[in-house]
């Protein structure tokens, strides 16, 4: 699996999607700096997340990006989205191999090494860590550390993902520690100060 290194940014969708969000991602893609995006949708239908499943997926493969799907390894297959992302609570690495193949899968390993073995060992794609600083977007349960980062990368040459609360202040530090991947959503789609497209030119 590999990737552009100057695509470093795992770009995930805000909960709530409204008709001006496309051309916001647009023109964040096209600053070639997300290698991923994942749509996070939590609370509406099946209906709706596919309607908007459609359409983002066209964008994300205007730009070549990865489409990826949270948690919903049967809209992944509805979709033909090229993957899914799985808390530690969602559907299995190995069920959900067999519902969609070769397809990508990652795994959110919090800060445990212990897990991120578990996931490799059950030939997850990537794994995910967090959070390393406080998050708008969840509420932090777990602190991840720079070290964590280094035992990481001293067992796989898989892509890591660094997760919560990163910013354009904070974001070289991750990248310096080993991540490949910086998940990044609040930054972009909830910031007062900058619309989308200024705040993805902040990550250099």
């Amino acid at each position: 699996m590999r990737f552009d290194k100057k695509k470093f940014i795992y770009l995930i969708s805000p909960l709530n999607i409204n008709d001006s969000f496309y051309n916001h991602l647009e023109s964040v893609l096209s600053q070639k700096k997300v290698s991923y995006f994942q749509l996070r949708l939590k609370k509406q239908n099946l209906k709706k997340k596919l309607l908007v499943g459609k359409k983002i997926q066209k964008i994300c493969k205007k730009f070549k990006v990865k489409f990826l799907i949270n948690d919903n390894v049967y809209l992944v297959k509805k979709l033909g989205a090229d993957g899914c992302h799985l808390g530690q609570k969602d559907m299995s690495i190995i069920k959900a191999r067999k519902l969609i193949g070769k397809k990508i899968i990652g795994i959110t390993c919090h800060n445990s090494i212990k897990l991120a073995k578990v996931a490799l060992g059950n030939k997850a794609d990537y794994i995910a860590f967090g959070a390393f600083n406080l998050s708008k977007t969840k509420k932090t349960k777990y602190k991840a550390s720079f070290d964590l980062l280094k035992k990481a990368r001293k067992m796989t040459k898989k892509p890591i993902v660094a997760i919560g609360g990163i910013n354009s202040n904070n974001y070289k530090k991750l990248l310096l520690n080993k991540a490949d991947l910086l998940a990044i959503s609040g930054y972009i789609w909830k910031n007062k100060k900058l619309k989308p497209l200024n705040a993805i030119k902040k990550f250099r």
